[in-house]
């Protein structure tokens, strides 16, 4: 039987051929530039079978092939085997970039094909230049996925709901007022918010849009003659209607967004984020448009004393999942009991649902064994599911959603006694940990300045990592959140206090085992002196590193000394909210390294 993605192909190339487009670009994301999508946006995946967060299909009149990036080499090319899709290692020198590609592969005269929703103002921009320099031009307009998927998924209907003041902080009121101010320093008078946790942010709005990702499919339009929120009328509850009300807002169908921002006045400037926005509701508004940045950005990195509070909370709760399943594991482990990769996730899943507040899963947990663990965002089916056996690691990379913060954590641990390249290997990542933990940095300082600290002791011996050191952390929203992030790649945003950033350094040996140690950071401030500010960053994760894998004859004595210190308020914040039997288990588990 042909592969059903073969099959697919085949008919997106009649539809290409009807339209006389050679060639289409088919991204993993939807109208609001969101990392993780709806079902109903999972085009993609539709066609190629792919179902890494990241990654982008092009297919020609004669070829097929997918962009993705470190993270999910091995995934991708397990996914795309049968299909005849050709995985292109995106980040690598020998790789062109998907214009690149088409330029060097397309004759002057054709046509590239894209759906100008699913492209920021930036990236279409950025592509119809290049293409149409080679004398390719860009369709904005082609999107013959319903013909092909008839029965694609409906957007999402579930309700919208409020996220209570005890939580958020501040009213959106309070919010849109900044953002406004933001606006007009822009040279804008209103301004349209599409990404989907900026607007979640800015109203105290969530819903279950997303998988893990507790948004609602909507857009804002915020002006200070009047705002409106354009989402479903199904998802609307009288309660979510009088919320919007308080500030100010009215709803509209989420459909309307496009007729509404055509039927505004000649005289309005709308400041459109040129990397937040699509292309297409740039076009509709014309000489109205204003570029710019995201007013909403900054102000929502930056969490307020109550969200911090809330944040820190959640942490203590989080720890207390976490270490009950690491019992739970280390039990399974002493009494031989088989156990998989699938149980690991529900163990975690199990006892975080026990605490309060718990909504879900920040995200699918990866629970990798020996060679799983080399895959960065592994996520264990049915069929690859494996048994966790003495001799070789485990890496759990899990996180929760509760009302009042998002967690986010990785540790390796040892199944039954490491080997010395183990112990090693890991201890080169937590010096990395170490360095970032450790870190202070004047104020402007970007991430992507503090990267190499976390990289150099796995430099020193020629070995690295292709993904990023940190993320941004939202609350009680999206796992993944800018503007900041610690990576090579500078995405200017620099760490300010209250900003919360995962520092997760790593190394993984493809078909031996992977090593990822991660915790959560907030940037404090520090000092001023003579020089100015200078910001740190406090942890705020707890849960024990395996003091197993350390390999104290590395570390120097300010390394052991912060794992010592660490691993002591582990156990003084958590061992109160536990049993005797678990505090007394967190004791040894959090025992000086030295």
């Amino acid at each position: 039987m042909q592969n059903i993605h073969i099959e697919r192909l085949v008919e997106l190339r009649k539809e290409m051929e009807a339209a006389h487009v050679d060639a289409v670009i088919i991204p993993q994301t939807d109208p609001h530039q969101s990392e993780y999508v709806a079902s109903h946006w999972q085009v993609r995946r539709f066609f190629s079978g792919f179902t890494g967060s990241a990654g982008t299909l092009v297919v020609t009149r004669d070829a097929a092939l997918l962009w993705t990036d470190s993270r999910y080499f091995l995934q991708a090319a397990a996914q795309l085997d049968g299909t005849g899709i050709i995985l292109m290692k995106d980040g690598l020198p020998e790789t062109p970039s998907i214009t690149e590609y088409l330029v060097d592969n397309l004759a002057a005269g054709t046509t590239v094909g894209i759906n100008g929703m699913l492209f920021s103002i930036n990236d279409t921009a950025t592509m119809r230049h290049t293409l149409n320099s080679a004398g390719i031009a860009l369709n904005v307009d082609f999107d013959p996925i319903d013909t092909l998927w008839p029965d694609r998924p409906s957007l999402p209907a579930d309700k919208a709901y409020v996220h209570e003041l005890k939580y958020a902080g501040k009213t959106p009121a309070e919010k849109i007022a900044v953002i406004l101010d933001n606006v007009r320093a822009q040279g804008a008078d209103s301004v349209l918010i599409s990404a989907l946790d900026e607007i979640a942010w800015a109203l105290n709005l969530r819903s279950s849009d997303v998988h893990c990702s507790p948004v609602a499919m909507s857009f804002l339009y915020l002006a200070p003659e009047g705002s409106t929120l354009f989402i479903n009328d199904e998802k609307l509850t009288p309660q979510v209607v009088a919320h919007l009300a308080e500030a100010g807002v009215t709803a509209a169908p989420y459909a309307s967004i496009k007729n509404f921002l055509a039927s505004l006045p000649a005289t309005a400037r709308v400041l459109l984020g040129t990397s937040q926005s699509s292309g297409t509701l740039a076009a509709i508004l014309g000489d109205r448009y204003i570029p710019g940045t995201s007013p909403v950005a900054m102000p929502k990195a930056c969490k307020n004393p109550v969200q911090i509070e809330g944040i820190r909370a959640a942490h203590h709760r989080d720890g207390v999942a976490m270490v009950r399943s690491l019992i739970e594991i280390e039990r399974l482990i002493n009494d031989r009991k088989e156990f998989t990769e699938i149980d690991v996730a529900d163990i975690l899943l199990r006892n975080r649902r026990t605490q309060e507040l718990f909504v879900d899963t920040s995200f699918d947990t990866i629970a990798g064994y020996g060679p799983n663990g080399a895959i960065v965002h592994y996520s264990a089916t049915p069929e690859s599911n494996t048994t966790v056996l003495p001799g070789n690691l485990l890496l759990i990379d899990s996180g929760g959603n509760y009302l009042d913060g998002t967690t986010d954590i990785t540790r390796t641990i040892a199944i039954g006694t490491p080997t010395a390249a183990m112990r090693h290997d890991f201890t080169l990542v937590m010096k990395g940990h170490i360095a970032i933990a450790t870190a202070v940095f004047p104020e402007g300082t970007r991430g992507a300045q503090l990267d190499a600290m976390a990289r150099m002791p796995l430099w020193k011996e020629g070995k690295s990592y292709l993904h990023g050191t940190g993320h941004g952390v939202g609350h009680f929203l999206n796992c993944h959140e800018g503007p900041q992030s610690i990576r090579l790649n500078d995405t200017m945003a620099p760490l300010t206090p209250g900003m919360l950033t995962s520092n997760e350094p790593g190394v993984y040996l493809a078909g031996r085992y992977g090593i990822r140690c991660e915790n959560l950071i907030v940037t404090v401030e520090k000092a001023e002196t003579e020089f100015g500010r200078f910001y740190a960053f406090d942890t705020v994760t707890l849960c024990p590193f395996d003091r197993m894998l350390f390999d104290t004859s590395i570390m120097t004595a300010d390394e052991i000394a912060w794992v010592n210190n660490y691993h002591a308020t582990v156990y003084r914040e958590l061992s109160p909210l536990l049993t005797s039997s678990e505090a007394a288990w967190l004791r040894s588990a959090c025992a000086p390294i030295n």
